[in-house]
């Protein structure tokens, strides 16, 4: 958390063109101080929290990483209120692929799901052994995946948090994510990635399908419109440095808005390999 939260000063306060300097006399502070809060060998007292985040326009949860309770961002909470599962509960066929590649063979495996919707691949691979924490950032989402862990007599570590502000700050087997990398501007993608990439443990893996723009297929009448589609093999590049495992290129069917449609997607496991 501490990283999250020096991470999260640092780029707010550089989206707000502030020095350290600037920062630190809005708060009356040295900038010395705001120097070791964004490196983390400090944090800021309680007491300044309230003004350090109006400082940087942005609320005390999104500093954090978190997303306030109740705020309907995803655009999906009414429709996962609802007590049918949206995405249905059969896991993606992307969850055999990891259990192939990474298999638990007894151990704890540490497995991320980002973006989980509601739970159903997070509660396959705790059913399979891993020890799964999965975030989302709809509130309904996260309550449907933990009573989905319930009725499959699992845990899932589910919380709320927005990935756009949310930064990894412990390493993982297995990072996650079908669908919704998407939702991420292009400006964040380079940071995001990276911070994944570095929470990745050596000879883990990194699972990401990211939805792709082509011509040919028009634009889905999602819930919730998909705003940053990805250019065809940008996923790879993230990880040119990585063994890749595997990397494919697909256009399939949804009937996500009971509207037949099509999306394109690449799909990428990748390794990150031990240095010698």
């Amino acid at each position: 958390m501490k990283n999250i939260l020096s991470a999260n000063i640092a780029r707010y306060r550089k989206e707000k063109g502030l020095t350290q300097e600037g920062l630190a006399e809005k708060l009356g502070i040295t900038f010395q101080a705001v120097s070791k809060w964004e490196t983390g060998q400090t944090v800021p007292e309680t007491t300044l929290l309230a003004e350090l985040a109006k400082s940087l326009n942005v609320s005390i949860d999104k500093l954090f990483g978190y997303t306030a309770q109740n705020a309907d961002i995803s655009g999906y909470d009414e429709v996962y209120k609802s007590e049918n599962y949206f995405w249905g509960v059969r896991p993606s066929d992307m969850c055999l692929k990891v259990l192939a590649l990474l298999p638990t063979d007894g151990k704890p495996l540490k497995l991320l799901d980002i973006g989980c919707g509601e739970g159903k691949d997070a509660v396959f691979f705790a059913r399979c052994g891993y020890d799964v924490s999965a975030f989302d950032i709809s509130d309904a989402g996260i309550e449907k995946t933990k009573r989905l862990a319930e009725s499959a007599n699992v845990h899932v570590r589910a919380f709320k948090a927005n990935m756009f502000d949310y930064r990894l700050d412990e390493n993982y087997d297995i990072l996650y994510s079908s669908g919704v990398l998407a939702y991420i501007k292009p400006g964040l993608r380079s940071e995001i990635m990276e911070n994944y990439k570095a929470h990745v443990s050596p000879n883990g893996i990194a699972a990401f399908q990211a939805f792709v723009k082509k011509p040919f297929i028009v634009r889905p009448p999602e819930k919730q419109p998909i705003e940053h589609f990805w250019s065809s093999g940008e996923l790879f590049t993230h990880f040119h440095d990585w063994y890749i495992e595997h990397c494919s290129e697909y256009v399939f069917d949804c009937n996500s808005s009971n509207i037949p449609h099509k999306h394109a997607a690449n799909r990428l496991f990748a390794r990150k390999i031990k240095t010698l």
